[in-house]
């Protein structure tokens, strides 16, 4: 069964630090992940991706590993900010641009880890 693995399932942070969670998948021939966050707004926010081993973050973050079915994709949150506060998910998707776009990742593959900042926590309690 083709599949893809995010850990932690939730990380607990402050603001300042830096977060790192991690994306691996089992389906062979696909060799890149891509990371997005999906804010309070439902709104989902582009992070970047790592292509076989070279990592092309957004700024703010860092992407690192090897994408390919077995290796483990880390995704670095630099300095956590309130804003950080989302849940986030990796997706796996082929290299080729001639297999499929990169928007075509399937939503069945992606699993979530979710980062609440204790700031925002304790408005919730």
């Amino acid at each position: 069964i083709n599949q893809v693995h995010q850990t932690p399932a939730d990380l607990y942070k402050n603001q300042g630090e830096l977060a790192k969670m991690e994306c691996s998948h089992s389906i062979s021939n696909y060799n890149r992940i891509l990371w997005y966050k999906q804010s309070n707004d439902r709104e989902f926010v582009y992070l970047g991706y790592l292509n076989v081993k070279t990592g092309y973050p957004e700024v703010g973050f860092d992407i690192e590993g090897d994408a390919s079915a077995g290796g483990t994709s880390t995704l670095t949150i630099k300095q956590l900010t309130p804003n950080s506060s989302a849940v986030y998910y990796c997706a796996a998707s082929l290299h080729s641009a001639s297999d499929l776009p990169l928007c075509s990742t399937k939503t069945s593959s992606l699993v979530y880890c979710r980062l609440i900042t204790p700031v925002l926590t304790s408005h919730c309690i």
